[in-house]
């Protein structure tokens, strides 16, 4: 089974995150990234697929130099081989335009071994917007199952559960076929000291648009449907009252939740 996985490097949530002044885009230079912690759900998935059967497993990442780290870390889990899309014209793209990028590189390897299946997070851990999977199925042309909390394949097709707030759904879809997974899916595998060194000779092909047949007016900032007008710091927090209870702390507390439209 040949499986493509789509895999974001993203700003570490744990940072302090913030734009560029001078483009109102994410600021990426001055922050630590990382895989997204959603997409290493994908790459869990697409490994155990490929444990139970033949199979080869190809990360394709969309983003500037630091974005190889993210295929660094899926190589180190055991993925295959990866592909960085590189180009500075694809700065400030919108999920529009990143899902014509994703769509085109995963033709062009395709044309060399056809994927049976293309693997992604639900969504990604700095935009959360959850819409590049079925974009990119849209693009593909082929049948999208998302948001799955377990995944099988048997027989040329994917089987899906996937949860909702009141029940479960069962969702086929004959292959190739392409599938977006929850965090309830599985739990991603730890790189192995093995596996950080088998990394390192594993192939990793960089591609620019012109490789891909795109006309960089398709994408960047200026091509998005969607732009930050402007931004400002959350506020400081401000000090909390202290409400001194002299036998009437009730009724003081009932009147503050009152003036805030709490009750």
């Amino acid at each position: 089974m040949n499986i493509v996985v789509c895999v974001k490097y993203v700003p570490d949530a744990q940072a302090e995150r913030t734009f560029d002044a001078s483009d109102n885009t994410t600021d990426r230079e001055n922050v630590d990234g990382l895989l997204s912690e959603l997409d290493e759900y994908a790459v869990e998935a697409a490994l155990k697929l490929v444990e139970e059967s033949e199979g080869e497993v190809t990360v394709v990442t969309v983003g500037p130099d630091d974005a190889a780290d993210a295929i660094k870390k899926a190589l180190q889990m055991g993925a295959h081989k990866g592909v960085h899309v590189k180009d500075d014209a694809i700065h400030g793209s919108d999920a529009i335009a990143t899902s014509l990028v994703l769509a085109e590189a995963i033709k062009k390897l395709s044309a060399e071994a056809p994927a049976d299946l293309v693997i992604t997070g639900m969504a990604s851990t700095d935009g959360t917007m959850g819409v590049v999977p079925t974009m990119l199925a849209e693009r593909l042309g082929l049948p999208a199952v998302t948001y799955a909390s377990e995944l099988t394949v048997d027989g040329g097709k994917a089987t899906i559960h996937r949860d909702g707030d009141t029940s479960t759904q069962t969702v086929e879809a004959s292959l190739p076929a392409l599938v977006s997974v929850t965090d309830q899916i599985n739990e991603p595998r730890y790189p192995s000291f093995k596996g950080i060194m088998a990394a390192k000779k594993k192939p990793v092909q960089q591609w620019g648009l012109a490789d891909l047949g795109i006309d960089a007016g398709q994408v960047g900032l200026d091509a998005a449907w969607s732009k930050v007008d402007a931004f400002a710091a959350r506020p400081p927090r401000s000090k909390g009252e202290i409400v001194t209870d002299d036998g009437d702390g009730g009724t003081k507390l009932a009147e503050f939740l009152t003036s805030r439209k709490f009750i």
